[in-house]
């Protein structure tokens, strides 16, 4: 069996959810605390691609912060795909994504990247729309994906998009 490993980052603004989406994807679980990531925390799971493959994706959830900055920089190097995160309840966090997308071209320009639309259980409170993410996610290229890492809506379908995304490159 073919064993591959592939470095993933998960960018996005502070408390868009994506700890939490890690932690639902590798973990199963969900924890309503807010809990700042700090630096990067790095965490594994083995996918099984086909019969004969699998992958392992080694995930460096990365701090969001205003100043995306060299410390930053050099988390993204190695990275095959970014997962761009921005939260549907604050729409500021769609638009500062591009910075990420910038940064991450410069520093791995053959990565792939994934959109995910995060909190889509607080329907009530959305100021993004699905249109706004499917425009962006056009602009950069990307699949994107709503996604509640609450109730786990979404999650599996988003990582597996990764893997193919990965294949391509």
């Amino acid at each position: 069996m073919l064993s591959v490993q592939r470095k993933v980052c998960i960018l996005g603004d502070f408390a868009v959810g994506k700890t939490s989406l890690v932690r639902r994807y590798v973990d199963g679980i969900f924890d309503d605390r807010y809990l700042s990531t700090i630096g990067v925390k790095v965490s594994r799971r083995v996918v099984n691609v086909s019969e004969e493959k699998t992958i392992t994706f080694i995930i460096w959830d990365v701090a969001g912060s205003e100043e995306f900055n060299g410390k930053h920089t050099a988390y993204l190097q190695g990275s095959s795909v970014a997962i761009l995160v921005c939260d549907l309840t604050r729409a500021s966090t769609l638009p500062t994504l591009q910075k990420y997308v910038n940064k991450m071209r410069e520093v791995e320009p053959a990565s792939g990247f994934l959109v995910i639309a995060n909190k889509n259980d607080l329907t009530d409170q959305f100021e993004l729309t699905m249109e706004d993410v499917s425009a962006f996610a056009d602009e950069i290229q990307s699949p994107y994906f709503a996604t509640s890492a609450k109730t786990g809506e979404e999650v599996e379908n988003a990582f597996a998009q990764i893997a193919l995304e990965i294949e391509k490159i």
